[in-house]
């Protein structure tokens, strides 16, 4: 028998006084209520209840067994509290993976606004270009950017983050400004060295063309390509949330305004669909409304 419902029956019964009482608060019958008392007394090898027609009591060993049980149940109730809290509430640690230019102001703003409206949620933020494996390296979250997900993770779409072809105002001085797709590959570019450009796109009026730059310069650090870009050393695309302000003050100027960039999705990435944590529900719908209200 269910030695847990039985220790439940059996703390009832003590607390009821009576079988009957104890049956009908539990949903069962009162034979099988009497069953889980007997199986318990049968396991433990002991008389826990005197029985008679009229009156219920507990024995020695009864006694001191339905204070242990009583605990007991007690601490559990409070232990299945707590875990249930972590499904409903957003609260504890919530590890997070994300690309490494991540690390910048737009994206802190965004931390801050969700801890601001999660103060129960402590957050710590790993950056990394580098895959990770959500099953082995404890994060319970990772923010991807990716044509192509693997079949054994679950993902869910936050939006797309624009990204801009960019030169700074030095660089143009010096080599001039391209006017059309094909001036692109006579210019300087800095790249990112993980950039897949086999990929990479431009749209202009629904018309798309492959994007070619010729690098002269590469980096796996996104920042360092940014800075490589307003340093004046070639042409280079950046993700708006890199580029706005130096947009916005005149540092960089954006090449071909008319023509958007191809960039796969951002995605959320998690392990377990079944026992989704509050926490991580919480993030990934405040970044789906973050992203959602940020876009043009």
């Amino acid at each position: 028998m269910d030695t847990l419902l039985s220790l439940k029956v059996f703390c009832q019964v003590v607390q009821s006084g009576s079988f009957t009482k104890a049956a009908e608060l539990l949903d069962i019958s009162i034979p099988m209520a009497s069953k889980h008392v007997a199986a318990l007394e049968k396991n433990l090898g002991t008389q826990l209840l005197y029985r008679n027609n009229r009156s219920l009591k507990l024995t020695e060993q009864g006694e001191q067994y339905f204070r242990d049980c009583s605990h007991i149940l007690e601490l559990l109730a409070q232990a299945n509290e707590q875990a249930q809290a972590g499904v409903c509430t957003p609260q504890g640690l919530l590890r997070i993976s994300a690309p490494v230019w991540f690390a910048c102001d737009y994206f802190a703003r965004l931390v801050q606004a969700y801890r601001e409206a999660y103060p129960e949620v402590e957050l710590m933020l790993t950056l990394t270009n580098r895959a990770v494996d959500l099953n082995s390296d404890g994060e319970d979250l990772a923010l991807r950017l990716s044509y192509e997900l693997a079949d054994n993770i679950v993902a869910k779409p936050l939006g797309n983050i624009p990204f801009y072809l960019v030169a700074s105002p030095a660089y143009i001085a010096r080599h001039g400004l391209p006017e059309t797709v094909a001036d692109l590959e006579r210019h300087q570019a800095v790249m990112p060295s993980y950039a897949d450009m086999s990929k990479m796109q431009i749209e202009h009026s629904g018309e798309k063309s492959s994007l070619h730059l010729h690098g002269t310069v590469a980096s796996n650090h996104t920042q360092m390509v940014a800075a490589l870009i307003l340093a004046g050393a070639g042409i280079g695309y950046m993700p708006s949330w890199l580029a706005d302000d130096a947009l916005s003050d005149g540092r960089l100027v954006h090449l071909l305004p008319q023509h958007q960039i191809n960039i796969p999705p951002l995605y959320a990435v998690y392990a377990n669909r079944r026992f989704m944590k509050a926490k991580v529900r919480s993030f990934i719908e405040f970044m789906q409304q973050a992203m959602s209200a940020a876009q043009p």
